[in-house]
């Protein structure tokens, strides 16, 4: 037998007798991933139907607003809030329920309902708008400094125009004029020309610099 042919022979040996030990690592490892997958293929699938069967019952819930169906809506929005509390529509109906009871003159139930929604938003932008409502509520209940707090706490510069007239509005309430002003001009700023909000802060900032003159 030639040397390369021997070589050869030992080498076929030896990855036999390394399968040999190995095998039942190789098929376990084999069959591991192959359940991995198809576990990872199954979660999406459920979490795709988890996801569309959330989008259902926040349409009906919608409609159900629509129609004014006082029973209906309680029912869907607590169904989203109990058993779809990990999407996003979930964070949704909790946040209209919060509007329908600041509309009530409900605002402490308001204020549970918001602090719910900031717990369990997840994606940044929904986050920041829920944290926006908050501050809204605060300044609602008379309370212009936890708005400001409220606002500091957002993060990003989503909703910018009406985080910065907000904080002007509460500036306003605390006396600070000089920084309302800087919030407002903010808020001008972040507009784009054709907003139809520019027009409603430019006036809050022309009576801003009437209230200078007459206090001058």
């Amino acid at each position: 037998m030639a040397f390369d042919d021997y070589d050869d022979y030992e080498q076929g040996e030896r990855v036999q007798q390394w399968v040999r030990r190995n095998g039942v690592s190789i098929v376990i490892g084999i069959a591991l991933g192959l359940v991995l997958i198809f576990g990872w293929q199954q979660w999406k699938s459920h979490r795709a139907g988890h996801e569309q069967q959330a989008a259902g019952e926040y349409s009906a819930l919608q409609a159900a607003v629509t129609q004014n169906r006082a029973n209906d809506i309680d029912m869907r929005t607590e169904t989203l809030m109990k058993d779809y509390s990990d999407t996003a529509w979930s964070v949704f109906a909790a946040s209209e329920r919060a509007q329908r009871n600041v509309m009530a003159g409900q605002l402490d139930k308001a204020s549970g309902d918001l602090d719910w929604a900031v717990a369990h938003a997840k994606d940044d932008t929904l986050k920041t708008l829920v944290q926006l409502r908050v501050a809204q509520l605060k300044f609602a209940q008379g309370k212009p400094q936890d708005a400001i707090t409220s606002l500091d706490g957002m993060q990003g510069k989503a909703f910018a125009a009406i985080s910065q007239e907000l904080r002007g509005d509460a500036l306003v309430k605390l006396g600070r004029h000089d920084d309302a002003r800087k919030a407002y001009e903010a808020a001008i700023a972040a507009m784009g020309d054709s907003a139809p909000q520019r027009g409603v802060v430019q006036t809050k900032l022309d009576d801003l610099a009437v209230a200078g003159k007459q206090g001058a």
